[in-house]
């Protein structure tokens, strides 16, 4: 992996909390996925990483540009694009008029060239017979797409993706899984989200952060591998910890063997839990 992102001893603080604790991480070409419950620090990371939210203490090197630095931080934001969590838009521009008008913020001056890069970002996202329809009528898939949109404008080499399928129905969440792994054969693409099942299907390596610390760093089969011998099958409703109800019928319990459990092939779901419940443990040590 060619490393292009490095992040040093990262720190931020909301007041008297610390949400990030001195993150260390090294980020490079490829999709990387980041795992983590509300409150972890995944989108504070990602604004961090995306310069619209200066730390506190650390460093960031993305792209060889250091974004603390004036100068460099313009240059980056032009070589990154970003997806935040909620995206803002102007309901009555166009579908085309509101990627244009994000096309200019982003420096792309010559009339033809950036209609021509409006009109190829919106093909991307299956969004070509709407460019004409007003942002306010579009389904919220829709505006999902329209937001992956602007951040493919410019060619980014570093794709920041916060929460990006949120809204996508099945077949659109497919489309979406074989844009970005095609665009993370050439870019850094660092994708934040809550489905465990993106991050199979797409990530080479993945990232869990819990209370804004990582607790796990590697593979999505890596991850799986470590609930082996940890997840059981069990006709009887167990009298604790964490299970849930089959559609068989049965129980599927992470953690100890409970009577009569037989072992389940272990998934990324089952791995990311387990991890968060053994960061609870030791932070309540």
């Amino acid at each position: 992996m060619t490393t292009t992102v490095r992040i040093n001893a990262l720190r931020k603080r909301y007041g008297s909390r610390e949400v990030l604790t001195g993150l260390d991480l090294a980020l490079g070409t490829g999709v990387t996925g980041l795992l983590g419950p509300n409150g972890a620090g995944k989108t504070t990371l990602i604004r961090c990483l995306a310069t619209t939210l200066a730390p506190d203490e650390g460093s960031i090197e993305a792209l060889g540009l250091d974004p603390a630095v004036p100068t460099e931080r313009t240059e980056l934001r032009r070589k990154l694009g970003y997806l935040p969590q909620t995206p803002g838009f102007y309901p009555h521009f166009t579908v085309f008029d509101l990627v244009d008008y994000v096309a200019v913020l982003k420096d792309l001056t010559d009339r033809r060239e950036r209609h021509r890069e409006v009109r190829r970002v919106l093909a991307e996202v299956d969004l070509t017979d709407r460019s004409r329809t007003r942002v306010r009528k579009l389904s919220g898939g829709m505006k999902q797409r329209l937001a992956l949109a602007q951040a493919l404008l410019g060619a980014p080499e570093l794709l920041i993706l916060d929460e990006p399928t949120v809204g996508l129905d099945p077949e659109q969440r497919m489309r979406f899984r074989s844009l970005i792994s095609g665009l993370g054969e050439r870019l850094t693409v660092v994708l934040s989200t809550h489905q465990t099942e993106d991050v199979a299907a797409l990530c080479e390596r993945v990232i869990v952060l819990a209370a804004g610390r990582v607790v796990f760093t590697g593979t999505p089969a890596r991850l799986a591998a470590s609930a082996a011998d940890r997840v059981w099958l069990t006709p009887e409703r167990p009298s604790g910890g964490r299970y849930w109800r089959t559609a068989d019928g049965r129980y599927r319990v992470l953690g100890e063997r409970p009577p009569g459990g037989v072992p389940s092939e272990p998934s990324v779901e089952d791995g990311y839990l387990l991890h968060l419940d053994e960061a609870d443990v030791a932070a309540a040590r």
